[in-house]
């Protein structure tokens, strides 16, 4: 990994500790992103006429990183929206599972819709606070994000699939978009019946692009209200629509969807494998020497060994400015917050480290 810094000129300015809030643009997509345009300068119209099979190219590229069916992907410009209209479609008899202070991506659009809803805390347990509270409350859906925004807390890919195990008519809506492109991820195996994940932050996609994978039993739980000629291809009169073409009732974007089809290969040549290796040996080191700082939430320390690639920091928001005055890019989410990735080293690590330790004395 340490060669892939080269390709990322930001690294070249500050030590870049913020994929949690934007993925980098790497040289070489730039320059796959330039030949698109000029494609579409001289070619105007023409450049056009073979973009059905362009798009199911790049959901191709989607199910193969995730191991899904690609018939069962659909395209959308964000997250937001895609979950947006996947609430306005799902009946107002469901009771939504939420972790409440999760993204409000995901818990806006189900509170504004007048579902009936619960929620549990972030806690050292919140695994077993899930399973105790779906034994007793008994909701019908559980949407939640696979990893926490502010704090990283992460819920692991087997708990998931346990859960589904467990409780088989429970509906699992997951936010992918901090978790994707940090390990490997098999959407088939995972018991998760919907995922969606935008694709600037982690997948190095840039932004205006995401996408929803479905289980096929899912897709029947939704009554969809989104519709438009794209998602009839043209054709009008279409009959019915599979969900995921509802999901894309206008024309897509080909630099966006090219953008994000170019991310998920440029990770796949690194192989998630190594990514995955790479971002351990990252969070570890810095795992211990936030713990020497004091900077960790307690709850994050309970469960430190089955932590994501983003830190909460227990710093005031001034320090943002005082990091970006050393060259350091984070953001503020509550605390500091820092995220690494694979353009990150142990060096830069080793630096953020040794600059807390000075900021505290």
């Amino acid at each position: 990994m340490k060669q892939v810094q080269k390709d990322f000129p930001v690294t070249n300015s500050y030590t870049y500790l913020n994929t949690a809030a934007s993925g980098l643009l790497s040289e070489s997509m730039l320059d796959w992103r330039q030949e698109h345009d000029l494609d579409f300068l001289i070619g105007g119209s023409i450049f056009r006429e073979k973009q059905v099979s362009f798009f199911n190219g790049v959901k191709k590229t989607v199910a193969d990183f995730f191991n899904g069916d690609w018939q069962q992907v659909a395209l959308v410009q964000n997250f937001s929206w895609g979950f947006n209209a996947l609430m306005e479609a799902l009946p107002k008899t469901e009771k939504v599972l939420l972790i409440d202070t999760d993204y409000p991506s995901i818990n806006w659009p189900v509170e504004s819709r007048g579902f009936e809803t619960v929620k549990v805390s972030i806690t050292a347990d919140l695994e077993e606070q899930i399973i105790q509270t779906i034994k007793s409350e008994k909701p019908t859906v559980f949407a939640f994000s696979i990893v926490q925004f502010t704090n990283g807390i992460k819920l692991a890919p087997s708990f998931l699939k346990q859960l589904k195990q467990e409780f088989p008519d429970l509906l699992l809506i997951a936010d992918g978009t901090q978790y994707f492109g940090t390990e490997p991820f098999d959407f088939k195996d995972s018991g998760i019946d919907v995922i969606g994940a935008s694709a600037y932050k982690w997948m190095l996609g840039g932004y205006g692009c995401g996408f929803f994978l479905f289980s096929e039993a899912a897709t029947s739980r939704f009554e969809m209200k989104v519709t438009g000629m794209n998602a009839a291809a043209g054709n009008p009169n279409p009959g019915t629509l599979p969900l995921v073409n509802l999901l894309e009732p206008g024309h897509l974007d080909s630099l966006a969807f090219g953008s994000m089809q170019f991310g998920l290969e440029y990770l796949s040549e690194l192989g998630l494998p190594a990514i995955q290796e790479h971002l351990n040996l990252l969070t570890d080191k810095a795992i211990k020497g936030f713990e020497e700082l004091g900077l960790l939430e307690d709850v994050v320390l309970v469960r430190k060994d089955k932590h994501s690639t983003i830190f909460g920091l227990k710093l005031d928001e001034k320090y943002v400015s005082i990091l970006r005055e050393k060259d350091f890019l984070v953001s503020f989410r509550g605390t500091v917050r820092v995220s690494f990735h694979v353009y990150n080293t142990e060096k830069d690590v080793s630096k953020l480290l040794l600059a807390l330790r000075n900021l505290k004395k």
